[in-house]
């Protein structure tokens, strides 16, 4: 018998917004961190982990029901990394294991430099750190181009490049039918400050190497076992490169989480028993 893990809503404010999270569970604390994610997509991994944890979903700054005062202001990593920090704050239950997914993933690793106190485990999952790889440069520029083509006007546009960088493509109907049309306003603000304000500061962030070798919080770096050589795989092992972390391979590629949940919860429990 499937049962439904009970689902606690709250804001947290911060200087220039309110911050949106979800709770299910009891336990240690997890938190589960996309970027530009909202935390709908995270919703079958956090019923399968609130067997065992407390699991956290906040929607980060600009998107889903978390609100900012100044939507010309970008969202940088060091800014969502303080936003995350107030959060599991504001929850009481920390230090906690972050699970970041993609633009997630760059966050838990700003979150571990900032606040280390806050996390015992970082999965970094699949971080799409361009400035890493020898061809950066190329991948600026290609970045610029999306962002072009879609304050021209084409959003679909815009999704064709970003799957033609990534790798992570989607057929034209499914194009067509999420970003053609009729669309919600939310979605298109979402898609509006992501490609204005968080798409370069995020994809283009330099960490400091040597802030995140010092860090106590446990760092493991995971990559989708369907992602190999593409862009994320090659972001992934080039940090697992300078920081001489072998990366975990999790089910699925870069939406796992989504694709096979039951198997990527099986996988995170492993990880944090690991430790």
């Amino acid at each position: 018998m499937t049962t439904t893990a009970p689902v606690t809503s709250g804001t947290v404010a911060v200087p220039d917004g309110t911050l949106y999270y979800e709770v299910r569970g009891s336990g240690p604390l997890v938190a589960l961190v996309g970027a530009p994610m909202d935390s709908g997509p995270f919703g079958a991994l956090a019923e399968l982990l609130a067997t065992d944890y407390t699991v956290l979903c906040p929607d980060p700054r600009g998107h889903g029901r978390s609100t900012v005062i100044d939507a010309e202001q970008d969202s940088t990593p060091e800014l969502r990394a303080d936003d995350l920090a107030r959060v599991i704050t504001h929850i009481g239950q920390g230090p906690a294991v972050v699970l970041g997914s993609s633009g997630g993933a760059i966050t838990g690793l700003a979150l571990a430099i900032a606040r280390p106190e806050l996390v015992s485990t970082l999965i970094a999952h699949e971080p799409p750190l361009r400035e890493l790889l020898d061809n950066r440069a190329e991948l600026t520029a290609l970045t610029d181009e999306m962002i072009a083509v879609y304050n021209s006007g084409d959003p679909i546009g815009a999704m064709r490049k970003f799957g033609e960088m990534t790798g992570l493509s989607m057929p034209e109907e499914m194009l067509e039918q999420i970003f053609g049309g009729e669309r919600d306003p939310r979605a298109i603000a979402s898609d509006d400050f992501f490609y204005r304000h968080e798409l370069h500061p995020t994809s283009g962030w330099q960490p400091s190497l040597d802030a995140l070798r010092a860090t106590p919080a446990r760092i493991v770096i995971g990559i989708g076992d369907q992602s190999a050589d593409l862009f994320c795989d090659r972001t992934s092992r080039a940090l697992g490169a300078e920081l001489d972390i072998e990366p975990t391979l999790f089910p699925g590629g870069h939406a796992g989480f989504m694709e096979q949940p039951e198997a990527f919860a099986e996988r995170v429990r492993e990880v944090i028993e690991a430790n």
